[in-house]
């Protein structure tokens, strides 16, 4: 019991560094502002049309009429532990062939017209291996109304540092 704590604690620490070096390396490459016309330009797996800033989910999330989304993370289930959205569920990683498994699983009974937000926030946007695949997993599914939640450096630093709501644990 011993060992698992210390084993699992270690591999906490060294994730959340790794995120850290990604989010400062980026942050010394581009402003998020940049990044954002950067990314919208160039990443042709993203429509720049289907990509939410986080202000506009909580003003979707506040709002008391229209349709709430099924929120999903698509990264790792220790930063799925450690905090996420208020609401949201853990799927798995896009970016492994066990978590689009994951993916399809949930989704399968769902309306195509389904409201869907997914996030990951491992790191920064052009460098997370998860949310394009698990995006483009929903689109050939043929889910309409996917929306990929942009973090222009990481979950902590543009969901939870502005105080937008978060859960703890499972």
């Amino acid at each position: 019991m011993k060992n698992y704590s210390l084993r699992y604690s270690l591999m906490a620490c060294l994730l959340a560094l790794s995120c850290v070096f990604c989010a400062k390396t980026h942050a010394q490459q581009t402003s998020p502002a940049v990044q954002t016309a950067l990314t919208s330009s160039t990443d042709a797996a993203i429509p720049a049309a289907q990509l939410l800033e986080p202000a506009e989910l909580m003003q979707i999330l506040r709002s008391s009429n229209g349709e709430k989304p099924l929120i999903l993370q698509v990264g790792s289930h220790v930063f799925y532990t450690e905090a996420h959205i208020a609401g949201s569920e853990y799927v798995g990683a896009g970016g492994q062939d066990s978590g689009l498994q994951a993916l399809r699983v949930r989704v399968r009974g769902l309306e195509r017209s389904r409201f869907l937000v997914i996030y990951c926030g491992c790191c920064p946007w052009n460098k997370c291996p998860n949310i394009r695949p698990a995006y483009q997993q929903l689109s050939s599914l043929g889910f309409t109304r996917v929306k990929a939640l942009y973090f222009a450096d990481n979950f902590g630093t543009n969901w939870v540092a502005k105080g937008y709501p978060v859960a703890k644990g499972r």
